[in-house]
C-alpha cells in the first residue's frame, strides 16, 4: 500500500475535474465550522464579496447591515452611496492592509488620518472616496461620518459569530507623509496624485500574512468566539502599475493571497478558506463565467459559486445548473457590476 491508494476521487485530477462535466464539479470545500441560520455574518471586502452579503439575505441567514441606510433615501440613492453593500460603510476593501488599518481605527489600537481631498466647495474622506459620491459640505461633517461608520464597525466585530472577508488585490499606494495605505490610488476616484506623497507598494506574501494576522487579531481580542471566513475575489486586475503585463501581475496578486489565505486557515482552527477563486477561474470552467471583458464575473457565475457554498454548508451537492451563453462579442451584455469596483475606474487610462 502507498498513501495514494486510500484516497477518494475528489483528490485526482481525472476523476475530480477532468472527467465530470463542468457543472458537476463540485466537493471543493467541506466546511470546517458550521454556519447556522441565526448566525450573526458579517462581509467585507473587495466588489466581489457584495455578492456573498446579498446572497445570505437572500437565504434568510443572519446577515448584518451595522449602518442601515436612514429613511427616505430612494434604491438609488443609498446604491450611490454603499448602503447595505457590506456589513460596514468603509467602502470597498481591497488588501489586508486596508482591513487592518479599519479595524485598528475602529478599536481604537490607531488614530485614523485628518487629511480630506476637496472639490469645489465639498470635501471627500481619502479613507473610502467613493462611499459619499457627492461629498460633505464640511471637514466636521465628513469626520462625523466616518466616526458612525467606525462605530458601526467596532460594534459589529463585538456581536459577530463569523467574518467573511475577500481579498482582492496585492497592489496598493501608501502616503509617505501620513503612512495610511490608500484604497484606490489617488488621482482616479478621487483626490489628487502627488508623486512627492502616493508611493506604489506591491504587497509580499510575508507583508499580506502579516497585515491579515493583525486585523483577525483585532477583531477578536473584542470577540474572542469570532470565526473567520476567507476568500479571494475571481476579478482580474483592471490595471497593474508594476509596469509589467497584467496577466503575469493579476497572477502575483491572486497567487499570494491564495497562499496567505490557505496558509491561516492551515494554521488556525477560526480560519477556514472558500474558494471562490477556483470556481470561477479553475480550469474545468473554460472562462465562461467571465463578461467579453473577461474581467467581470457573470450573473451565472456568481449563481454558481453561492449554489456551491450553501450546498456545502447544508451537506446537500450543489444544483444542477444550465450552461452559461458562451457569446463573447462585444454586443453580449454585461452586468454592470464595475460600478462597484472602484479600480475598475483605472480602464479610463488604458490606451485606446
Amino acid at each position: 500500500m502507498n498513501p495514494y491508494q486510500s484516497l477518494p476521487s475528489r483528490s485526482f485530477w481525472r476523476t475530480a475535474v477532468a472527467e465530470p462535466a463542468w457543472a458537476d464539479v463540485d466537493g471543493l470545500w467541506t466546511p470546517k465550522f458550521a454556519i447556522g441560520q441565526d448566525d450573526v455574518l458579517l462581509t467585507a471586502g473587495s466588489c466581489f464579496a457584495r455578492h456573498i452579503g446579498r446572497a445570505l439575505r437572500d437565504r434568510g441567514m443572519n446577515w448584518r447591515d451595522t449602518e442601515p441606510a436612514p429613511p427616505g433615501l430612494t434604491p438609488e440613492q443609498r446604491r450611490d452611496r454603499h448602503f447595505g453593500v457590506f456589513s460596514f460603510r468603509t467602502g470597498n476593501i481591497y488588501t489586508a492592509a486596508v482591513l487592518r488599518q479599519w479595524f485598528a481605527w475602529a478599536l481604537g489600537a490607531e488614530e485614523p488620518p485628518r487629511e480630506v481631498w476637496h472639490d469645489g466647495d465639498r470635501f471627500h474622506d481619502p479613507c473610502r472616496p467613493a462611499v459619499e459620491p457627492a461629498g460633505y459640505a464640511s471637514a466636521e461633517e465628513l469626520f462625523a461620518a466616518r466616526a458612525a461608520t467606525l462605530a458601526a464597525v467596532r460594534a459589529g466585530l463585538a456581536e459577530a459569530d463569523c467574518l467573511i472577508f475577500t481579498l482582492g488585490l496585492t497592489e496598493a499606494w501608501r502616503d509617505r507623509d501620513a503612512g495610511p495605505v490608500h484604497p484606490v490610488c489617488p488621482g482616479t476616484v478621487r483626490g489628487t496624485f502627488d508623486p512627492e506623497r502616493h508611493v506604489f507598494h506591491n504587497f509580499a506574501f510575508d507583508e499580506v500574512r502579516r497585515d491579515l494576522t493583525a486585523a483577525l487579531e483585532l477583531a477578536r481580542s473584542v470577540n474572542p468566539g469570532l470565526k473567520v471566513l476567507l476568500t479571494v475575489s475571481p476579478v482580474p486586475l483592471t490595471a497593474t502599475a508594476t509596469g509589467g503585463h497584467a496577466l503575469t501581475a493579476t497572477t502575483y496578486s491572486k497567487s499570494v493571497l491564495r497562499a496567505v489565505a490557505g496558509q491561516l486557515a492551515a494554521e488556525h482552527g477560526h480560519v477556514d478558506y472558500f474558494p471562490s477563486y477556483e470556481l470561477v477561474t479553475g480550469a474545468p470552467f473554460r472562462g465562461v463565467f467571465f463578461e467579453p471583458n473577461l474581467r467581470t464575473v457573470t450573473p451565472e457565475g456568481v449563481a454558481f459559486v453561492m449554489d456551491r457554498f450553501f450546498g456545502a454548508l447544508e451537506g446537500r451537492r450543489a444544483a444542477p445548473v444550465s450552461p452559461p451563453a458562451t457569446d463573447r462579442s462585444p454586443a453580449h451584455p454585461t452586468a454592470g457590476e464595475d460600478f462597484w469596483c472602484d479600480d475598475a475606474v483605472l480602464d479610463y487610462y488604458s490606451p485606446r
